[in-house]
């Protein structure tokens, strides 16, 4: 998964890369190229003591100029481990070192044990790739109709489902799993289905649902007995506040205007499928091997060689690479099943990184020359890991080594980002219209404001300031101009919408750059849905000589006037109802002494008053 500085950054969320040439096939699927090559023995690599020894001396002094804590790296060839050990430090200020059995967050690479779930399921005979969603799931629900119908299993997990990240809806949530599979329904399009590759952790999520759903278990339970038990990864779990329980454990940081810091840990759970495995360099090595040994472990086939392929054969084009290890920044990249597929220095290459708040990890294969490299740190999103594999790689292949020079370049590279970073808030600052003010009183910008998938966001003013609360997230809001604030760290800007009443009911938030701004309105109080409080509006009014008559019905109240359709009566405030659909049009009940004795209709061409009379 990838780090964010916030749930709603239009920045991607989950680092990650690969691929390989591709070939259109009639039924949508890109095929990669299977030609085998003839089993050859084992070659020893020349002067591999050698070559490890200026490995460690380059590690030990670019940690330090990339300021990365602590770093933990396998290398596999040919059947052995060249490689397991640890640079740095998993606790900076306790000075406690990285070991290969120091357990790091691995975010997104997450994915490929999901897809490798589904896969087993497929050998089991429970699942059909190309099969749709609902097969599975009935209750399986987006919000385009056609890619509910139509979208498959396979689907689910090669980033083609036309649904933009959406990370909003899950990070920093306290929702769980069935919640957010629930909320899909109400999330906007960006494309149509198969038509691009749109990173989506959400349907990694569906996937490992399905998992649960098909086996009377959980996607935890279920990767824990058919992968990590036969590949002997012992020391993997599912979840941060597994991990804290470990002897040997990172902490997680990152940079924050130079410096680096510790972080807190964030929970993940709930989007487990997409990215919640924690693990270390040597549980991630028995990955390796299982993949490079096509799909066994010993003689066990924990899936079978087809299997295996089918994972790692393309099933999107990428028009956009994500960030790849090539060195020349140029690649043609596809996804497979839940990996990335592209090609290195021309030698077959599949990977996933992944990036979560204070960790980031990078797993690639080579499996034309059967070669695995793992690499995890504890700093997040920084370019140091893809420089390593690629370093890496050079030195196992016999490569002309490239990346000493091109990590210099890179680093100065990350340097001007920074720069440009700042230069974005100072443009920022100058399209703010200076000498504005908001249009009401502090008092009306506050409230719970929900959106069907994207939950309450709550605003209360403390101290003569706007403070709001989203999930987990506490953020302030500075008025910026007009009814526009900008708030402090969570969201980006946001602007408040009155409606024709002159009341502000509405607030706008970018949440997902990719689609539309999501509108959250302004929610009645609890109240105003209770049946108790609802049955004093029953009754029949007499208004400009027509008869009304309000009905409960449920926690819901209908309105009916002669000659004219049911209306829906929608919760506004206080005594005052909406009619549903009729935009400022209202019903406002008057009481006295606790008993309603009139009403008063307000629509856009004006406002009559109506007596109660039983």
């Amino acid at each position: 998964m990838d780090i964010r500085k916030n749930a709603f950054s239009k920045t991607p969320v989950w680092f990650l890369l690969l691929l390989l040439v591709v070939v259109p096939l009639s039924s949508g699927r890109l095929q990669a190229d299977q030609e085998t090559t003839t089993p050859q023995a084992p070659k020893p690599v020349k002067n591999l003591e050698e070559k490890l020894k200026r490995f460690r001396l380059f590690m030990g002094a670019e940690m330090k100029r990339w300021q990365v804590p602590g770093i933990g790296v396998g290398i596999y060839k040919d059947g052995r481990i060249l490689f397991s050990e640890g640079f740095g430090y998993r606790d900076v200020e306790k000075k406690l070192p990285v070991t290969s059995n120091t357990l790091f967050a691995i975010g997104s690479a997450s994915k490929a044990f999901t897809a490798m779930d589904v896969q087993i399921l497929v050998d089991d005979g429970k699942v059909d790739w190309d099969k749709t969603v609902q097969t599975y799931l009935p209750d399986f629900k987006l919000k385009d109709e056609v890619a509910t119908a139509r979208l498959t299993v396979r689907d689910l997990v090669c980033h083609r489902s036309g649904l933009p990240r959406h990370d909003g809806l899950w990070y920093g949530t306290s929702l769980s799993r069935k919640d957010i599979y629930d909320r899909l329904r109400y999330l906007d399009f960006s494309a149509d289905l198969r038509s691009a590759f749109q990173y989506n952790n959400l349907m990694f999520l569906t996937a490992g649902y399905l998992v649960g759903k098909l086996t009377n278990s959980s996607w935890e339970e279920f990767t824990r007995q058919r992968i990590f038990e036969p590949l002997g990864m012992a020391s993997s779990n599912f979840s941060v506040e597994d991990s804290k329980k470990s002897d040997d454990y990172s902490l997680p940081y990152q940079k924050k205007e130079g410096k680096v810091v510790e972080v807190p840990f964030r929970n993940i759970d709930s989007i487990g499928p997409a990215g919640s495995i924690n693990s270390n360099v040597n549980d991630i090595l028995r990955w390796v091997q299982f993949h490079l040994n096509k799909g066994k472990v010993g003689e066990k086939q924990v899936v079978s060689e087809a299997g295996q392929r089918e994972v790692f054969t393309p099933s999107m084009f990428m028009r956009e690479p994500m960030l790849s290890v090539q060195p020349d920044k140029q690649s043609i990249m596809s996804y497979g099943l839940g990996w990335f597929l592209e090609t290195y220095r021309g030698h077959k290459l599949v990977h996933h990184g992944g990036a979560i708040d204070g960790f980031y990890f990078l797993n690639g294969f080579l499996p034309n020359d059967n070669i695995g490299v793992v690499v995890l740190t504890n700093l997040a999103g920084t370019p140091f890991l893809q420089i390593s594999m690629g370093y890496i790689l050079d030195m196992i292949l016999g490569l002309d080594p490239v990346w000493e020079k091109l990590n210099l370049e890179r680093f100065e590279e990350a340097k001007k980002e920074e720069e440009k970073a700042k230069d974005k808030d100072k443009e920022e600052a100058a399209e703010r219209v200076q000498g504005t003010k908001p249009s009401h009183p502090l008092e009306a910008y506050t409230g719970e404001f929900e959106h069907p998938a994207y939950g309450v966001i709550a605003i209360e003013l403390k101290d003569n300031t706007l403070q709001g609360k989203h999930f987990s997230f506490d953020f302030k809001l500075e008025h910026w101009h007009y009814d526009v604030f900008k708030a402090s760290d969570h969201l980006p800007k946001v602007t408040f919408l009155a409606n024709l009443k002159g009341d502000i009911d509405q607030l706008s938030v970018s949440v997902e750059s990719a689609v539309a701004p999501v509108v959250f309105t302004r929610k009645p109080s609890e109240a105003m849905k209770d049946p108790k409080f609802l049955t004093q509006f029953q009754g029949t009014y007499q208004i400009m000589g027509m008869t009304l008559t309000v009905s409960l019905k449920g926690s819901t109240l209908f309105a009916d006037i002669t000659g004219q359709p049911t209306a829906e009566l929608v919760p506004y405030k206080g005594t005052e109802f909406m009619f549903k659909g009729r935009e400022g049009s209202s019903i406002k009940f008057i009481l006295e002494k606790d008993a309603v004795t009139e009403i008063v209709v307000i629509t856009q061409a004006g406002t009559v008053r109506g007596k109660k009379i039983k």
